[in-house]
């Protein structure tokens, strides 16, 4: 130290406090420059059917408290469970630690005296005691790591779990991408977010017991040494210095949050651009895509430079407060029984002594301190969960708000002239009212609108019995997938009442149909499982006949039989799939079927039979299509016009058809 001293003068103490104003100036100016930049980019929004809910605090207080108790709950469900287990673990293995600790200070310390009083003997004695101790003393290290790894692992297992279950609820994973807005990225929550919150909680489990143990049993050995004065003075800086600097931590929870937003939608362009690339390569977009991959990344770096600049200026002081000032309280708690030559505990000790005793106070009181700046420095750790946990319990719920059939959306105000006023009509969704009914879908008096309130077709009324099939047509927009997506409930109900089989007797056909992961098998039953085909009775054979059935039976020798695994999104063709995804429209056998432009890519020849054999086999069918040569396999059709008007008619010899 005396070779620094000379650079703590007054001087050089301005300088440094120059700096650190400069510094705070400058990370002043960058976040009033980053709110101009935010309210510059700010777009005019629709006004919204309900007050904007407030947002997210992230500061440690009774809410942080409650929120994460709740979580807990969820990660430790009873008393009696795995996760329990490695909870006291980790407390045995903290107690140890502590304990040896104390043991490695005092054998340290007669280590040295024995070495200053040149005594070989009590040198080697103590020194092979601490070598016997070593494996003992380094498998307790690494049992409080694997029991703290472990936690880490459980407490992401079953938050996960949880979320997943509410999350793949129903619809819900659809819901909260195209009917709620409160939620840009739930791959980030679902994935990284609560991998980062997990690891917290359990790493502040560890850095805080084991300090708050470590200051427990050193007051109590440092009492019996230098009296109780000392460790009081030290709790009495804790608290103080703890209330200040969490105090001046309030924004990181804020700034942890805005992190984890720029980060899901830098991935998300990322992953935008992969899903796309074909449709991006044929308009030569890759300048555009560039340009919004930096935008985003940029705002992610600017938030970034913030977060560091902020991190760093309380990094000063944390480090002043929390351990040089801490060490300096240290060194006048210890050095007092010491420097009072009239104090009755050393009047009569000699040199030797003297130096143990003050080694070994000396050390406990720097761990204590050491413990005391680590329950300090902890609460940014805190500050930082904060920010984790307000993101969770947000997903967590609108997942349950979701799975209740409530969402938050921008909202179009429709507005009806009456006379010369103008009235609002308020859309309420869920409003209107499901029967389920065997081979009957009725549409009574029910407004087709969008999730966000844009009403296409006001009053819609129409009744369709199984057997008779209905072709939709009309321009792009007008509402065809609207329908399909109200009568498969994942758009609400604003009104009237919908008359439908249950979902599971009701089946959608794509244009772009979707191939699952696994086997051959698997696209032809999907969702089933080999289980639930085998539950069914339905045989490999019969399989076979689904695929003969759309001309595809050349494909199961071709790819290698049932059980063979490919990229199917890949390997089949565009045709092969929309034929996979009629095969596998003939495994379920609904009461009715939705077919969404899925045969664009098929033969006329090869559609019409498929077509036959729908009919065949009782299946209903709603047909969005432009094909002139599929009205005859239809008996009504309903006609859209994009601007509010239907017609719903029998397809007869004097109906007009139109398409190509």
């Amino acid at each position: 130290m005396a070779a620094y001293s000379k650079y703590l003068t007054a001087r050089h103490s301005v300088v440094a406090g120059a700096a650190a104003c400069v510094l705070l100036c400058l990370l002043h100016k960058r976040r009033r420059a980053a709110a101009k930049h935010g309210k510059k980019n700010e777009k005019p929004t629709l006004q919204n059917n309900e007050k904007e809910g407030k947002k997210e605090r992230a500061v440690v207080d009774r809410v942080f408290v409650a929120r994460i108790c709740r979580i807990l709950k969820i990660m430790v469900p009873r008393t009696f469970c795995k996760e329990t287990g490695y909870l006291v673990l980790i407390a045995v293995m903290l107690i140890v630690r502590t304990y040896c600790d104390i043991w490695m200070i005092q054998n340290g310390t007669v280590i040295e005296s024995a070495i200053i009083g040149r005594s070989r003997k009590d040198f080697k004695r103590y020194l092979f005691n601490f070598i016997a101790a070593m494996p003992a003393i380094s498998l307790v290290n690494n049992f409080l790591k694997y029991g703290l790894n472990e936690l880490k692992l459980c407490f992401r297992v079953r938050l996960t779990k949880y979320l997943y279950e509410e999350y793949l609820q129903a619809y819900t994973y659809y819901k909260m991408g195209n009917l709620d807005n409160r939620i840009a990225n739930p791959d980030q929550l679902l994935t990284q977010d609560v991998e980062k919150f997990c690891n917290s909680v359990v790493d502040l489990y560890s850095n805080l017991s084991k300090p708050f143990l470590d200051i427990v049993l050193y007051i109590f050995k440092l009492t019996n040494a230098i009296g109780a004065q000392g460790p009081a003075t030290m709790m009495a800086y804790l608290i103080v210095s703890g209330f200040f600097l969490t105090r001046l931590r309030r924004p990181i929870g804020k700034m942890t949050i805005a992190e984890q937003k720029y980060e899901g939608e830098y991935r998300f362009v990322n992953s935008r651009l992969i899903t796309n690339s074909e449709e991006i390569a044929f308009y030569n977009g890759n300048l555009r895509e560039k340009q919004t991959i930096h935008k985003t990344f940029h705002k992610l770096v600017e938030h970034l430079h913030n977060f560091i600049l902020f991190r760093f200026s309380m990094g000063f002081i944390d480090t002043i407060i929390a351990k040089y000032l801490a060490t300096v309280v240290g060194y006048l708690v210890v050095s007092r029984p010491f420097l009072n030559l009239a104090h009755p505990r050393h009047q009569k000790s000699t040199h030797s002594e003297l130096l143990e005793d003050y080694y070994q106070s000396g050390r406990m009181l720097l761990r204590m301190s050491q413990a005391l700046g680590r329950i300090v420095l902890a609460g940014r750790e805190m500050t930082r969960l904060a920010g984790f946990t307000a993101r969770i319990t947000e997903l967590m719920q609108v997942l349950k708000d979701l799975n209740r059939g409530r969402y938050q959306r921008t909202m179009i105000l429709q507005q009806e002239k009456d006379g010369d006023r103008t009235q609002t009509i308020p859309l309420i969704p869920g409003a209107g009212e499901i029967i389920n009914t065997d081979n009957l879908i009725k549409f009574d008096h029910v407004p087709l609108a969008t999730p966000n309130g844009d009403i296409l077709i006001r009053d819609l009324n129409f009744e369709v019995r199984s057997g008779a099939n209905v072709l939709i047509c009309g321009p792009n927009g007008c509402g065809k997938s609207s329908l399909f997506r109200v009568l498969g409930e994942l758009w609400p109900l604003f009104g009237g009442c919908l008359t439908k089989p249950e979902r599971g007797k009701l089946f959608y056909v794509p244009q772009r149909p979707y191939m699952t992961l696994g086997t051959l098998r698997d696209q032809v039953i999907y969702p089933d499982t080999v289980e639930d085909q085998r539950k069914k009775g339905i045989s490999d054979q019969v399989l076979k006949e689904y695929l003969d059935n759309v001309q595809l039976g050349q494909i199961l020798e071709r790819e290698g039989g049932w059980d063979s695994v490919q990229d199917w999104m890949d390997v089949l063709s565009g045709g092969e799939k929309q034929r996979m995804a009629m095969a596998r429209l003939f495994y379920h056998k609904p009461q009715f079927a939705i077919l969404d432009e899925c045969t664009s890519a098929v033969s006329v020849d090869v559609e019409g039979y498929i077509y036959s054999h729908c009919r065949k086999v009782g299946i209903t069918l709603f047909t969005v299509s432009h094909r002139k040569s599929l009205w005859k396999h239809h008996d009504f059709y309903l006609h859209m016009d994009g601007r509010g008007n239907y017609e719903f008619k029998k397809i007869t010899e004097d109906t007009v058809e139109f398409g190509s």
